[in-house]
């Protein structure tokens, strides 16, 4: 599978816009338009978007293109969408642009019992931090994102998309393969924002 290592992570159900300028990436997305739109998008742990060099985290997320556009001097500005999750089992040549041979992984099957009630307190705590960071002037998501889907599953992945979380946070949540062990880790580091700014809005 092509691959898009990013300083950003990218979520199941979360849309992802791409703005792609380097040539190899160039040659990536020539390459996704010509077949069946999809790569992969994983974070990058040490070093840079432009360049190469960098090494890579082996969790990732499928982006599937939905919408592209070309401009006059040959860049790229990409709509993606996150599918699904996968685990890279081997790097290979970065030629013409990075490739890894992946595993999807898939949500274990298990019942949903009382994942209903910790969605709703993993809702509450997402619309109080968001409305904070709001009041604070902060960039952040709209307070109307913390509406999740009913699913569990996709609201697990909706909340940690839009939760201001740093990315070495967001990729813990990525790698998770149970969905209450990440509403678990997502009520903790909302909570934890919420205190942090309960403090700047009080002026502390």
């Amino acid at each position: 599978m092509p691959m898009f290592p990013l300083g950003t992570v990218l979520f199941p159900h979360a849309a992802l816009p791409l703005h792609i300028f380097e040539d190899r990436y160039r040659a990536l997305a020539e390459a996704c338009l010509r077949s069946d739109g999809r790569f992969g998008v994983v974070l990058i742990e040490r070093g840079y978007e432009v360049g190469g060099g960098d090494a890579r985290f082996g969790v990732g997320t499928v982006a599937r293109i939905v919408e592209a556009a070309r401009t006059p001097d040959g860049r790229y500005l990409l709509a993606t969408v996150g599918t699904e999750r996968f685990r890279i089992r081997k790097w290979l040549d970065d030629d013409p642009y990075p490739r890894a041979e992946v595993d999807v992984i898939g949500e274990p099957k298990r019942g949903n019992d009382g994942l209903g009630t910790r969605r709703h307190e993993v809702q509450r705590l997402l619309a109080r931090v968001l409305a904070m960071s709001t009041e604070l002037g902060d960039r952040t998501a709209p307070v109307d994102s913390a509406t999740l889907d009913p699913d569990p599953v996709r609201a697990s992945f909706e909340a940690a998309a839009v939760a201001p979380i740093g990315p070495l946070d967001a990729q813990r949540l990525l790698e998770l393969d149970d969905t209450g062990a990440r509403f678990d880790e997502l009520e903790l580091l909302l909570a934890d924002a919420a205190e942090v700014l309960a403090l700047r809005l009080a002026g502390g």
